[in-house]
């Protein structure tokens, strides 16, 4: 029988404040807004609702690439990433967050526009929903989708990191 693979934990400071990133081996599976001391209870509670009874290892150093390329996008070196993820979610919510990669650097969409995109025009709210529970923020840019009527609405980071995403990309 196998051992489970740690879920490595490590917290970075930021410009938009201190993260918690979570990976299983070297793919990303969470980020969290804020350090580890705040964010450990509700990684705890995100590994047992998807029936991940894995050990916890904090600063291990796995996550370092991970960090790294966070580090480069914070600092405006780097507009795409290059890291394996481990999507836990529905699958509509996996189908939303898919979409939501392919909004590219700069650029905004509406929660209509995603809804229009998956062919389901009239799932504005299922896609706030699904927005709302996106493990990976920043990596699955949910910061790039706005109200229609062109507001900043949601964002698990607060709507001030969302506005400094936005400011960095120039996409507003």
């Amino acid at each position: 029988m196998s051992k489970r693979p740690c879920l490595n934990v490590e917290e970075m400071d930021s410009a938009i404040g201190h993260l918690t990133i979570t990976s299983i081996d070297t793919r990303l599976c969470k980020i969290a807004f804020g350090d580890l001391n705040a964010t450990l209870p509700t990684i705890q509670g995100w590994a047992k609702h998807h029936m991940l009874h894995n050990e916890i290892a904090v600063n291990q150093g796995c996550t370092h690439p991970i960090v790294e390329q966070l580090q480069e996008y914070l600092d405006g070196d780097r507009q795409t990433f290059s890291i394996d993820l481990e999507l836990m979610g529905t699958p509509f919510q996996k189908k939303v967050w898919r979409v939501l990669m392919e909004i590219g650097y700069g650029e905004i969409k509406t929660y209509k526009d995603i809804a229009e995109s998956i062919g389901q025009a009239k799932a504005v709210r299922a896609i706030g929903s699904a927005n709302n529970r996106n493990p990976i923020p920043i990596i699955i840019p949910c910061h790039r989708v706005i109200g229609t009527n062109g507001s900043l609405v949601g964002y698990g980071g607060g709507l001030d990191i969302k506005h400094q995403l936005l400011q960095l990309e120039k996409a507003i």
